[in-house]
């Protein structure tokens, strides 16, 4: 038995012809395994891995922290410590940098987010194409033996005729 006989009888599900074609060639032209991490860093630009720092920062409590200091110290500052309020109440330049803080790592993150989503369905696919090569070797390996088994029971069965007819 083939590795094509033992695909089809593992997909043997409602798949069409054009189906089984495009999985054998997938599991034939794949290897096993994949390191997409490492594939993927290979091909960012410039953009891409600052676009992945910048959401790496943006996105921990650390840069939380920190800005809710820097509100803090900026509204401060301007109610109570600065006598030529740069920004008076009601905070409008703030707001501006706000907005704009906002308008730009919006889009950055999702550079990012969607950077990730594509590693995760080339993981996916890596780990779909993987297990399905692993139920093909054990397949193989079920397949192997229960010849091994025929041939034993027919080698005891010789065994025993000899014995016999001793």
């Amino acid at each position: 038995m083939d590795k094509k006989e033992i695909v089809k009888k593992l997909v043997n599900q409602k798949l069409d012809e054009k189906d089984h074609e495009e999985l054998m060639e997938m599991l034939v032209d794949n290897p096993i395994a994949v390191d997409i991490d490492k594939e993927q860093e290979e091909n960012l630009n410039f953009g891409d891995k600052m676009a992945d720092r910048i959401s790496a920062i943006a996105g921990s409590w650390t840069f939380i922290i920190l800005f809710l200091l820097f509100l803090i110290l900026w509204i401060i500052l301007n109610v109570y410590v600065l006598q030529d309020k740069i920004d008076p109440y009601p905070f409008i330049l703030l707001n501006l940098l706000l907005s704009c803080v906002a308008a730009i790592q919006a889009p950055i993150i999702m550079m990012s987010q969607n950077r990730e989503a594509k590693k995760d369905s080339m993981r996916s696919q890596n780990d779909y194409i993987t297990d399905l090569k692993s139920e093909l070797i054990l397949e193989d390996l079920h397949h192997k033996m229960d010849l091994i088994l025929k041939n034993q029971s027919k080698l005891l069965e010789i065994y025993q005729k000899e014995n016999l007819d001793k």
